[in-house]
């Protein structure tokens, strides 16, 4: 299921949200991509709607079009629709093609692409300095011909990041848009690209024109003294272009716009080689550059095949292990598991609707390195689902073993528990862990009249120490102790769920 566009009008990283979305336990359903996209930061709501409604919905929503999940958003009298490509429907061609579902969505701070570097800059300012060079150092003919070279770098590249699930919008232009012609000559592509049966040393027919066209921008940048051999290579690649026209013509059947691209781009190159580089002379130096040069590219282009197509196994490998992990039923079988605890105290550091079905304690200590993190995840569950969620910081304190500087914490923690807004200790606990430092928190407790009394927290360290609930930090459910078979993070995909779960 492809979905580009709307991903990418989303800003969201796209390896991931397919990641994600696949190892979902009720991959490809409707249910799967909503909380895909809640897990990416876009909240929404998904519900069954008649057309007759659909003229109250907002300026963009996401619906089911042509079996394909897709961004709508409403111009004038139309409708741009983004999935695969980007269309436009008419209302009554919108709602024939579209099922009755509807999401509608918000998106956040965090949702935001999540790539740390982009190459394509980088590879931007390498080709402008490459035709600066070319047009300023060299004759207009050899400018053109590393021209033509650098273009075929740049089709090659968009072909081969294709082969591991990356879309190329300039692949996707050329190859067609969104009306059914287009689609089946997009198709075509599809077919010549994906679908090559070359394979010498694991490389395709595609990888061997980056090899081509790497090689030959770099030879151009020494022309005229790499001319004889920059012209042999252009009068072999006659035989690439017959295999791929045999190819096309005899095998498929179908012709590819980026294949026909290329093979332009090499019969270029064939007429100003051979009309105009002339005056060749044989060069050891330059056959010895050439050498060294194709073995470089070759080995580069291997290596990061054989990187890609590992890193493409292993998410497939992952996604078919976390869908089966991440199964509801499974991981409240596995919590279940465990004895159930019942806490006498559950009032103490207690934020939240208290009444809620869904009651979450964690177990931790405020020194502990480990335990930030973990109030983190807790207190954005709670941020979230406010309506539906009350928590319990159980800090093991004992007034035996604590050393003055906790008891002070301590006691500040609890002062502002008692005698300020929720959302003030809920900020100070935030601010213990960010900072560390208990003069902040002393700080933010103000000037106490009288001392506070710990006795709670002492009695709640005991339930925890009875409960053997000594290792912080630690999740309880409900009463029931997190599994340790999955990652504390696990439980943003079972939230939803336990909220539901009359059950547990």
């Amino acid at each position: 299921m492809i979905f580009d566009k709307l991903i990418n009008h989303l800003k969201l990283d796209k390896q991931e949200f397919i990641f994600q979305f696949n190892s979902h336990p009720n991959y490809p359903s409707a249910l799967a991509f909503s909380d895909t996209l809640n897990f990416m930061g876009v909240k929404n709501d998904a519900y069954e709607l008649d057309k007759e409604y659909w003229d109250e919905l907002p300026e963009e929503f996401i619906a089911i079009v042509e079996n394909s999940f897709s961004l709508v958003k409403k111009s004038g009298n139309n409708y741009s629709v983004y999935s695969e490509k980007a269309k436009t429907f008419g209302k009554e061609e919108l709602y024939n093609k579209s099922t009755d579902f509807v999401l509608l969505f918000e998106k956040t701070e965090n949702a935001e692409n999540k790539l740390t570097f982009n190459f394509k800059p980088v590879l931007y300012i390498i080709f402008a300095v490459v035709l600066a060079y070319s047009f300023i150092s060299q004759t207009i003919y050899a400018a053109v011909f590393n021209l033509l070279s650098l273009a075929g770098v740049y089709i090659s590249l968009e072909i081969f990041n294709q082969k591991f699930g990356n879309t190329s919008t300039v692949i996707g232009s050329i190859c067609g848009g969104g009306n059914t012609a287009a689609s089946q000559t997009a198709n075509s592509c599809d077919k010549i690209i994906k679908q090559d049966k070359t394979s010498i040393l694991g490389l395709k027919f595609a990888d061997f024109s980056l090899i081509y066209f790497t090689g030959l921008t770099v030879l151009g940048l020494f022309l005229p003294a790499t001319a004889y051999i920059v012209k042999g290579f252009t009068f072999v690649s006659v035989l690439a272009i017959g295999y791929s026209l045999y190819i096309q013509a005899f095998v498929e059947k179908t012709f590819c716009r980026v294949c026909l691209l290329i093979i332009s781009i090499l019969a270029g190159q064939i007429v100003i080689s051979s009309l105009l580089f002339d005056n060749l002379s044989f060069s050891v130096g330059a056959l010895l550059l050439t050498v060294i040069l194709w073995a470089l590219v070759f080995s580069a282009v291997i290596y990061f095949n054989t990187l890609l197509e590992q890193k493409e196994a292993l998410q497939k490998s992952n996604a078919k292990n976390l869908r089966f992990k991440r199964n509801y039923e499974l991981f409240k079988d596995q919590m279940m598991q465990n004895p159930k605890i019942e806490f006498q105290d559950t009032e103490t550091f207690a934020v939240g609707k208290r009444d809620s079905k869904l009651r979450i304690s964690i177990v931790s200590n405020p020194y502990c390195g480990f335990c930030k993190d973990a109030h983190k995840l807790v207190e954005g569950l709670l941020e979230k689902y406010p309506d539906n969620l009350s928590l319990q910081m159980r800090f093991n304190y004992s007034p035996d073993r604590a050393p003055e500087k906790y008891t002070q914490l301590i006691s500040d923690l609890t002062h502002i528990y008692h005698n300020k807004p929720e959302n003030e200790f809920l900020h100070a606990v935030e601010e213990w862990f960010e900072t560390k430092d208990e003069n902040k928190i002393n700080a933010l407790a103000g000037e106490k009249v009288t001392s506070e009394n710990l006795n709670p927290l002492v009695e709640m360290s005991k339930e925890n120490s009875n409960a053997g609930l000594s290792f912080t930090p630690i999740f309880i459910i409900n009463g029931y102790q997190f599994p340790d078979k999955y990652d504390r993070e696990d439980i943003l995909f079972f939230i939803d769920e336990l909220i539901e779960d009359d059950e547990i």
